[in-house]
């Protein structure tokens, strides 16, 4: 039976959340619309907290990751030029095996396995804040022999498939910016911008804020940005750019259908997460949208595609859960309860017998690897994360989580406490990288002079040991796995390659 939009419901729960964004600090807006048009507009809290501007449909903000679905439909407009089936190393012959040997559609689709690059700047000791520029970036990734998993065997978010066949894509000519303007922007008569880096120059963008302690700080990130999540406009600007996408007409035709249809493991399982998209469901029912997220900017988008409806929601607030308020919305749109949240999985922290395996649960969220996921309710025991992009599938069985983590078996078993072992002490170098770090009394020591962080190491049994890293906005829990008596990995949820040595 079709389902008829509740547009005064949808309005009446959107507005209610931008009415918790203070008409004194940073804030955003929610917009609904279908085929035809807009059907409402709810903004709250500032564009800025130096004019004191309100927040309103037209403020222009940093997409960030929704920027995916856009490039990977560059990518299928030129597919005389360049083939989801291709291996990387077709067209950016520098890459080494195993990197080269992933295909540009697993590239793009996360089950490629490529280690996040600034994942891999984070475990290189490079704050969230420095400066990094394409080409030295690009070397460093011709660099890597090592992949996060095989590709096909599991899922795991990344932005280096993008770079990569950006990269690709460049050296024949095309840019990602061109394509916005020629293809998107003009076009459709919007304002869309790709910038490189952040602080190029973008007309009218308004500043990103997180929250340090009591206070708001203006935000900042120093990485190339590439097409994973360069894309910046206003949330006008995307829901017009959406309605195409849902009118499913023009040159275009095809083209939502094409981005978000299903992909597949290696060994036949289907991925919820496709071209720059990922799917989620209602009480069985299906959409697909994406998330974004910058350092003081947050964004989602949700669409159903059946009913030609959407929900974007964009922010300059770091703390914004824009999955949320976008989830909220079109449930009230279509009547379609949100799923269960009451989880009774025991909190604790939890890890694999061996590897850099763990998990933590607190009050139903549960962080595998340092990734934050809300757990639902699948029955019989079962929880999710619903996630397409961190797929997570628990129960508790006896005295040990067992299930899914991503699209591999996994039994987690309860962390008992321990002591740092003497003999991890020691200089510990990247050599290729000129990166190190220092272990003495159960303490590690990344850094030089003023910008030295100094982290207590929690032992995890068998040669695994969490230290968390504040940067900024972010707060990274690292994981360092022994691999041999001179050899130690860290690892992260998006890198886990990143190997040091026992300096002689």
């Amino acid at each position: 039976m079709p389902i008829i939009p509740n547009w005064v419901a949808a309005s009446e729960c959107a507005k209610s959340f931008a009415s918790q964004w203070p008409d004194t600090e940073p804030g955003g807006t929610i917009i609904g619309f279908d085929t035809q048009g807009i059907r409402f507009t709810h903004c709250g809290g500032l564009e800025s907290l130096s004019t004191c501007k309100e927040f309103s449909a037209d403020s222009v903000v940093r997409f960030a990751s929704l920027t995916k679905h856009v490039f990977a439909a560059m990518v299928l407009r030129n597919a005389h030029l360049i083939s989801l089936n291709d291996r990387l190393g077709v067209h950016l012959p520098e890459l080494q095996s195993p990197l080269a040997d992933v295909t540009v559609g697993r590239a793009l689709d996360m089950s490629g396995g490529l280690p996040d690059v600034r994942e891999c700047l984070t475990l290189l000791g490079l704050s969230v804040y420095t400066e990094t520029k394409k080409g030295p970036l690009l070397d460093f990734l011709f660099s890597l022999t090592r992949l996060n998993f095989d590709a096909g065997t599991d899922v795991s978010y990344s932005n280096t498939g993008y770079r990569l066949v950006e990269a690709a894509l460049e050296r024949k000519g095309l840019t990602f910016d061109a394509f916005v303007q020629s293809e998107i922007a003009q076009p459709l008569g919007i304002f869309l911008k790709a910038p490189e880096v952040w602080i190029d120059p973008v007309k009218g963008l308004v500043p990103g804020y997180f929250k340090d302690d009591e206070n708001w700080q203006l935000s900042a990130a120093g990485l190339h940005i590439s097409a994973a999540g360069s894309l910046a406009g206003s949330g006008n600007d995307l829901a017009v750019w959406l309605q195409h996408l849902l009118a499913n007409n023009d040159r275009d035709t095809g083209l939502l259908a094409a981005l978000s249809a299903t992909r597949y493991m290696a060994d036949g399982r289907p991925s919820g997460y496709g071209l720059g998209l990922r799917w989620s469901d209602l009480a069985g029912r299906n959409f697909v949208g994406h998330g974004g997220s910058h350092p003081g900017y947050k964004s989602y988008f949700l669409l159903d595609p059946e009913a030609g409806t959407g929900i974007v929601v964009v922010s300059n607030r770091d703390d914004t859960n824009s999955y949320k308020l976008a989830l909220n919305t079109m449930s009230a749109l279509t009547g379609l309860p949100l799923p269960e949240t009451n989880c009774t999985l025991p909190d604790g922290l939890y890890a694999t017998e061996t590897g850099p395996y763990w998990i933590e649960l607190k009050n139903g969220i549960a962080t595998y690897l340092d990734a934050e996921e809300t757990l639902y309710d699948d029955g019989d025991g079962w929880f999710s994360s619903r996630s397409a992009s961190s797929p997570l599938r628990l129960r508790w069985i006896g005295s040990a989580l067992e299930g899914e983590a991503g699209y591999v078996q996994r039994r987690f078993l309860p962390v008992n406490p321990a002591t740092v072992p003497d003999d991890l002490n020691g200089h510990w170098v990247a050599g290729q990288y000129g990166a190190q770090f220092e272990i003495k009394d159960g303490m590690v020591t990344m850094g030089i002079g003023p910008t030295r962080h100094r982290m207590p190491l929690m032992a995890l049994g068998n040669d695994r040991f969490l230290f968390t890293l504040n940067d900024g906005p972010w707060r990274k829990r690292i994981c360092l796995h022994r691999l041999t008596r001179g050899k130690v990995e860290l690892v992260l949820s998006r890198s886990r390659i990143m190997e040091y040595a026992l300096a002689s």
